[in-house]
């Protein structure tokens, strides 16, 4: 079950390889939005009864896997220039909603929404999946499918300002954002560090842009997404120190509500990495090739 593929090099090659471009797309903020991966909206996702998938799984509507995330969040989730919303997440998902005979619908709410359970247990979507870290606190609240992906920080700030880690943030007394209800939150806390909270990360880079932060605490893949697709970003700011965690990423259902379809999930994931699709989507997405596969559950 562990993983130990994202090494703090294959990541910061990552920021240099060309990955499919995303776009940043201004939304999280309100009330829960659907958006489709063929770019449609459609109602409340919670409106209704569970519906069995051809499998047996209960699902919120018929003929779809309801996937709830905080957009965006690229390169695991974010909207392209034609408003379909992809990434690395995004190609996992499918896998389960092709194993079960259904699509994929998105449905964009706050993250700390998310981690709470809170649209889980409300009937807004089946699964959660949103670069999301496995904490004991999110395990009190969400069943957790297999980890797939290890965390790993990055510290974005202005080129030649000489800062290079937490530490240099403190001792120089810069403003960090950070992203709301995340680890890199929990870190900044850890370190005495009193952080501006964003509800996405759009907001948490148009922050360090705009100057009312001097520097960003993100996910690593994040970060080098926005050196990658952003001049704007690489022009005027650079990575400074990655921080490897030892946590990892996975997808959640609501706790003690869905195990069949949390075993379908786990089974999709082994099936992808048995045979190269999640490889193939993690170079996609992430810009390099996984330096070993996870084992699953």
């Amino acid at each position: 079950m562990g993983l130990s593929f994202v090494s703090r090099r294959a990541l910061a090659v990552g920021a240099m390889v060309a990955a499919g471009a995303l776009g940043l797309s201004a939304c999280g903020s309100g009330e829960p939005t659907t958006a489709s991966p063929s770019g449609g909206t459609s109602a409340d996702a919670g409106a209704g009864a569970s519906a069995p998938a051809a499998s047996g799984v209960k699902l919120v509507k018929p003929g779809k896997i309801t996937t709830c995330t905080s957009l965006p969040y690229p390169p695991f989730q974010a909207a392209d220039n034609t408003g379909k919303v992809v990434g690395f997440d995004v190609d996992m998902v499918d896998l389960a909603a092709k194993k079960l005979g259904v699509t994929q619908e998105i449905v964009d709410v706050k993250f700390d929404v998310i981690k709470s359970g809170a649209a889980l247990n409300g009937g807004t979507c089946d699964i959660a999946a949103a670069g999301m870290t496995i904490t004991d606190e999110r395990k009190a609240n969400l069943d957790f499918a297999s980890p797939y992906f290890d965390e790993v920080l990055g510290i974005l700030g202005k080129k030649g300002a000489g800062v290079k880690s937490l530490d240099d943030v403190k001792a120089k007394g810069l403003k960090l954002g950070v992203q709301t209800g995340t680890t890199s939150l929990d870190l900044a806390k850890e370190k005495g560090l009193a952080a501006t909270e964003f509800d996405d990360a759009g907001k948490q880079v148009l922050a360090l842009q705009s100057g009312q932060v001097d520097v960003v605490l993100q996910d690593l893949p994040v970060v080098n997404d926005w050196l990658k697709t952003k001049t704007a970003i690489s022009d005027k700011f650079e990575l400074g120190d990655t921080i490897v965690s030892g946590n990892q990423y996975g997808f959640a259902v609501k706790k003690g509500g869905n195990p069949e379809l949390l075993k379908a999930v786990n089974e999709a994931l082994a099936e992808g990495i048995a045979d190269g699709t999640w490889a193939a989507s993690y170079k996609k997405w992430i810009g390099s090739d996984p330096v070993s596969t996870p084992a699953p559950k």
